[in-house]
């Protein structure tokens, strides 16, 4: 057998295939550009590698926009803007164009203008939201600059700061889109920026976290600096002097895009480590209506989105992290595809297609997978002045690509979209929306009757649109409507609008409702407008806190888990006798809802996208925690009454097996601090016994992975030749620790045992050390998919829908494929029938990125390779130094 094949044999994982590559019909053929032929596409679509800004040291791209010329403008996230000049499609002649701009009094050696995360040409003018804070290499700092041509030299000579925002990084300020009416902007900006002061706005908001499960903020610390409204969208005028807040509630969407009805859409990320806990929440496509909140808080603290004061996703499409979104509507495609928002997946390589249909005065969607590859960690996308979407892949200083896709030859289609009108519901909506923003005559009676309609979005608008009236001209009528449906949403209005001393009277008219008479969906509203009113308008005092037990606790427990969470967390809040008994009977039997088990098991198909992130899915799904469990137990680890002995070491003793689930990052992190929180509450001599009943020393052990080292670099990216001369020249007195931590940091660990500490997904590497060279070593870490043996290469199985599934084919019979996904656990199979497959291939991708090293300092690659190499032996002489072992 080849050396290589051999050495990929023992660093490939069993499932080493990227889930999209190779899924090639009859229409696409290889071109031998692994830049092109890694990508998946629909029928008759192509695409061209136009260009790798790294190949220039010109960094890596994260932004783009075309200007009045049909030139593209990007920006390299840590550096300068530049303006090229691309070829027309079919031209394989005529080279690509670029230059630095220059921008003021641009110098070679200084930027000027660039560290952009959105540009918009627009207004005669270059918009760019600079995401960076000032340094000695940029005197800008973060928030949105206008640059202006006006001596007509093709210059940026004027430079004008329109609003300094603070924040900044990965979910600082982002991008801008032109709005619909061609007369103003909108600007949007992740969890990380603070919103800025203004006085217009559409949704009246407050830092309350209005939460009452006991907040445990991220424990790896990641949500120290995000600001309790989460990311938020503005609408501005050209100049930058009108600010209107539309939006809020997010976590980090980088883009956002019209459709031809003028209905905006994002894409939302969730927070990847916290996989596996109740309030976790999967990527998620928005539909942005006027005041639209979506319930992102620190921590704990999230919403469910079935509260009545967010808003829901209209399509969740599962792990990922979020990037473009642009509108097709101008795109030579099939009309399919022009009427889609396309968002883009930076982690796992995908452009999604969603397909939108009217419901309501919202939408639903489905999405397509549009375009996949492995690694393709795509940045920002628009579609061009010539009918074709234009992308870029890079970030965080990955290598970077410039795409084009077309449609055929791109002649046909090129007619733009008929005009859409909106719904009859969303033209109501629109009607509703023009109340918010402040007081306006007619509001509250044109927006009343609206409040109990069946369309949630609806409902919200009216709502909204009577929380910017005087709380004086509707308070009285308020606590006097009859309705149940009025009653709870102006309940909630009320409590997030009233002032304290209207609490008493608030409580007293939500407990008059008859609860038994109340829809679930009306039940949970209404749980939601109690649990309002205590965290703005304060803690009820004894009597009301009687009566809200007394209302509440023969409801508990109730049928479903959602009413469950309610009421558990408001009854041991408050205190209830029986709250603590209720609460630990239902930890002991709670089963997951199909929903939430639904959304974690179709993570499978993500697992050998990305082996950062698709590895923490598979170790979650061989091990998946029981999410409605952990629930009960963070709302019992405020319980200060309540517990008989029985109980406590019940409850205590859940935590010790917790510890053996597999979540997110932060999922042990979590369910410590829960537990700690917990033992707060036990009496002093009983402190001991508790702690080490629920797994304190799981807890120390580095069963949380809060206490990972990572490289302190700085890295570099590394070539086969340069890393095969650093190692070549010698390792010894090496630091055998900080090997074991490279290991572990560079993902090897995940997959792969040495001494047998590791994954069990790959080979044991244990003997590598005395088979192979320190080239061969190298070449199969930096380039993974040189040599893939077929022993090891997975299945693509696409089918006739468009999607892909991938996977190693265990088994087979005439009717169905047997698919193992997941490395963790390969027993655990997916059942494929084969009348839905269109095609099957062997990928041609590592799922084994290359670049993984690329963090490492020179030192930490020694210490790394001296640790492989050794099988894991301390006493190897390459940690020994003048007969003595080296630095541990």
């Amino acid at each position: 057998m080849h050396v290589k094949t051999k050495l990929f044999i023992l660093f490939a994982a069993v499932m080493s295939a990227a889930a999209c590559n190779n899924n090639q019909t009859a229409e696409r053929k290889l071109t031998g550009n692994p830049k092109i032929d890694k990508l998946k596409l629909p029928d008759n679509f192509n695409v061209d590698h136009l260009y790798s800004p790294g190949d220039n040291k010109e960094g890596s791209w994260v932004a783009m926009t075309f200007d009045p010329k049909g030139r593209m403008i990007v920006s390299d996230q840590f550096g300068f803007l530049y303006r090229l000049q691309l070829p027309a499609i079919g031209d394989t002649t005529t080279k690509i164009q670029i230059e630095k701009l220059k921008i003021g009094a641009d110098t070679s050696s200084k930027v000027t203008m660039g560290y952009a995360q959105g540009l918009l040409y627009a207004f005669n003018s270059l918009y760019v939201m600079v995401n960076h804070n000032k340094d000695d290499k940029f005197d800008k700092g973060s928030g949105l600059y206008r640059l202006q041509d006006k001596d007509g030299d093709d210059n940026f000579e004027t430079i004008t700061l329109l609003r300094e925002l603070e924040g900044e990084g990965e979910h600082g300020p982002h991008s801008i889109v032109f709005a619909p009416d061609k007369q103003s902007l909108y600007v949007i900006a992740g969890n990380f920026t603070r919103q800025p002061e203004t006085s217009t706005f559409r949704i009246r908001t407050m830092d309350s976290t209005d939460n009452l499960l006991p907040m445990i903020k991220d424990p790896n610390g990641h949500d120290q600096i995000s600001h309790a409204r989460g990311g938020w969208i503005a609408h501005i005028d050209s100049t930058g002097s009108s600010w209107d807040i539309v939006a809020s509630g997010f976590r980090n969407p980088f883009d956002m895009a019209f459709n031809d009805a003028g209905e905006l859409f994002t894409y939302d990320s969730d927070m990847e480590w916290d996989f596996g806990m109740p309030w976790y929440r999967p990527t998620r496509i928005c539909h942005v209506t006027s005041g639209a909140e979506f319930g992102w808080r620190h921590g704990t603290g999230k919403w469910n989105p079935s509260f009545p004061d967010n808003l829901p996703a209209i399509l969740n499409i599962g792990q990922g992290s979020p990037t473009n979104v642009v509108y097709g509507g101008t795109a030579h495609f099939p009309d399919k595809y022009k009427k889609a928002v396309f968002a883009f997946d930076w982690s796992f390589g995908i452009i999604y297609a969603v397909h939108l249909e009217p419901k309501g005065a919202s939408y639903s969607a489905k999405a397509e997978e549009f375009l996949s590859g492995a690694p393709l960690p795509l940045t920002d996308g628009v579609i061009g002045p010539d009918g074709a979407m234009y992308f870029l892949t890079g970030g965080r200083r990955l290598e970077s690509d410039l795409y084009r896709i077309y449609y055929k030859d791109n002649t046909e289609n090129a007619a733009p979209l008929a005009a859409v009108e909106p719904t009859e519901l969303q033209q109501q909506r629109r009607k509703l929306e023009a109340f918010h923003g402040g007081p306006k005559a007619g509001a509250v009676e044109a927006a009343w009757p609206f409040l109990k309609h069946e369309d949630r979005f609806l409902r919200f608008a009216a709502r909204i649109a009577i929380e910017n009236q005087p709380v004086a001209e509707w308070q009285a009528k308020a606590l006097q409507e009859k309705d149940p449906e009025t009653a709870i949403l102006l309940g909630v209005a009320l409590a997030r609008q009233g002032k304290a001393d209207v609490k008493n009277a608030l409580i007293t008219h939500l407990t008059s409702l008859n609860y038994d008479k109340l829809s679930e969906s009306q039940q949970s509203d209404l749980l939601r407008a109690i649990e309002l009113t205590i965290t703005r308008l304060g803690e009820p005092d004894a009597a009301q806190r009687t009566a809200l037990i007394a209302y509440l606790d023969p409801h508990y427990p109730a049928k479903t888990n959602n009413l469950n969470r309610g009421l558990s967390k408001l009854l041991v809040h408050l205190d209830a006798p029986k709250s603590v008994e209720k609460t630990m009977a239902l930890l002991e039997s709670a089963k997951d809802d199909p929903e939430e088990q639904k959304t974690a098991t179709a993570s499978q198909d993500l697992i050998m996208r990305n082996p950062q992130y698709g590895m923490d899915i598979a170790n979650m799904l061989a091990k998946m925690p029981p999410i409605q469990q952990t629930y009960y137990a963070t709302v019992l680890s405020q319980a200060k009454d309540g517990w008989t002995p029985a109980l406590q070491e019940q409850y205590f003793k859940w935590y010790y097996t917790a510890f053996g689930f597999k979540g997110g990052h932060s999922f042990l992190g979590f369910i410590d601090a829960a537990r700690r929180n917990a033992l707060a509450l036990v009496p002093k001599d009983q402190f001991e016994k508790f702690n080490i009943m629920s797994g304190d020393s799981l807890a120390r052990s580095g069963g949380a992975d809060v206490a990972k080292v990572q490289p302190k670099g700085p890295g570099r990216r590394w070539k086969v030749n340069d890393a095969t001369l650093v190692i070549d020249s010698g390792l010894h007195n090496r630091n055998f620790e900080q090997g074991k931590a490279m290991f572990t940091a560079t993902l090897c660990s995940s997959c792969h045992t040495v001494k047998g500490e590791g994954g069990v997904a790959g080979p044991d590497l244990t003997q590598l050390g005395t088979r192979f060279s320190n080239r061969d070593i190298l070449e199969a870490i930096i380039e993974p998919s040189k040599t893939i043996s077929d022993q090891y290469a997975a299945t693509v199985f696409t089918l006739k829908d468009g999607s892909t599934i991938t996977g190693r084919l265990v088994n087979q019979d005439d009717n169905k494929y047997y698919v193992s996904q997941n490395p963790f656990s390969p027993k655990d199979l997916r059942e494929v029938e084969k009348k839905n497959v269109s095609a099957t291939n062997n990928s041609t991708v590592s799922v084994m990125l290359p670049g993984l090293i690329n963090r490492l300092s020179p030192e930490e690659l020694r210490d790394l390779m001296a640790y492989i190499k050794s099988g894991g032996n301390e006493k190897d002489s390459m940690f020994v130094s003048d007969g003595k072992l080296g630095k541990k």
